[in-house]
């Protein structure tokens, strides 16, 4: 993270006094689309993320610096004293919730930076949320929990910048450990860390760089077939069933014949990709790396066959991992574009990432991005 640069440009703008906090990006190992199903991910905080100093000001007026945007923004902190910055919405949005949860704030001067890179699904936006709910509350005493923390940085997306996201990202961001990944349970969102340092192995996400603008349209139509399936379950008299997550394979292929086969096929991929973030837990505390990246491979192939949220590049990167022989190799986050996370052996990554390199230019025109993560702690202040 650019703590340096955040140093000089804090104090060539503001002072050279200050505190310094960071929070991370994330990964999600396991787990996709079945959040809003009630179900588990399998999140990690990575080693990039968002750095910023902070100091009070003594007015009632916040000042932030955005260093890789070279861009300054002055607001109040009153519902009507919003700023037209777009990106200074995320801070604005973090106080307002704050103070809507009795947190008493004041004015402060501020400049941060990120190497979390942008639009390639390690939630730069939850981040910067994470990094200012933290530094707040701790510079201002508010004694707010830390998942209230989380919730407040999905409340900013949700109130203040206009995306209806679920809670994963924050939580992650703030809760991250080193060297852990986190078993979060969507519907009662109780927790449990699970050991992830493998040796010998290294994580990569190879990005795209394209993303498909079927993305929100498509997402509202894959929920609806969850939402249909588990209407005609309850009219079965399974009363029990309150979300996909309660929907057993028997279950579901009591009511095959008055749905479509894209509605089975979706609803069978969640119930199918619940079950394996529990699998992928079980590994992982024996040490099954084989087991783990097997379960990578199976959640592809349910999201590019099955949810069908896959996209022609995401599914040449696939193949190239498994012709090169990565232990796991899957689609992270919603699809259509974006990243494939991959589990590495170390003495396969280089010709891996040449390959890869290669082969994607040769067929799209451009190579992949590659970044490399690790496992890394969450919302932190810098000493």
């Amino acid at each position: 993270m650019n703590v340096e640069i955040v140093k000089e440009k804090f104090a060539e703008h503001f002072s050279p006094e200050g505190e310094l906090y960071a929070s991370p990006g994330r990964i999600n190992l396991l787990g996709e689309h079945t959040d809003y199903n009630g179900g588990f991910v399998f999140p990690g905080a990575i080693d990039k993320g968002i750095v910023a100093k902070i100091r009070k000001n003594g007015t009632d007026k916040v000042r932030a610096y955005a260093v890789d945007l070279d861009s300054f923004s002055e607001f109040g902190l009153e519902e009507d004293q919003a700023p037209k910055e777009s990106w200074a919405m995320y801070i604005f949005g973090v106080c307002r919730e704050i103070q809507k949860r009795g947190g008493k704030l004041e004015g402060f001067d501020t400049a941060f930076s990120g190497d979390v890179p942008l639009g390639a699904g390690m939630s730069s936006s939850a981040a910067i949320e994470s990094t200012f709910a933290f530094a707040l509350n701790d510079m201002f005493s508010c004694g707010i929990d830390k998942f209230e923390l989380a919730k407040i940085g999905q409340a900013t997306e949700h109130n203040y910048c206009g995306v209806k996201c679920g809670i994963m990202d924050q939580f992650a961001s703030v809760f991250g450990k080193k060297g852990s990944l986190i078993r979060l349970d969507c519907r009662s969102l109780e927790y449990k860390y699970f050991p992830f340092e493998p040796k010998g192995y290294k994580l990569v996400l190879l990005d795209s760089a394209v993303k498909h603008e079927l993305a929100s349209s498509a997402y509202n139509q894959r929920r609806e077939s969850c939402e249909k399936v588990v209407a005609l379950i309850q009219q079965k008299g399974h009363t029990e069933v309150e979300l996909l997550r309660d929907v057993t394979i028997e279950m579901l292929d009591e009511i095959k014949d008055q749905i479509t086969e894209k509605d089975y096929i979706r609803a069978k991929y969640v119930i199918d990709e619940i079950q394996r973030v529990l699998d992928v837990c079980d590994a992982l505390e024996r040490a099954d790396f084989d087991t783990v990246g097997q379960k990578m491979y199976e959640t592809h192939h349910g999201m590019s066959k099955l949810y069908e949220v896959s996209c022609e590049e995401l599914d040449v990167l696939n193949d190239i991992a498994k012709e090169c022989g990565v232990t796991g190799s899957r689609v992270m986050g919603g699809g259509f574009g974006g990243c494939t996370i991959n589990l590495v052996k170390e003495e396969l990554y280089d010709s891996f990432i040449a390959t890869a390199k290669q082969k994607y230019s040769a067929q799209f025109g451009h190579e992949p991005k590659v970044y490399d993560v690790v496992i890394s702690d969450g919302s932190h202040k810098i000493i």
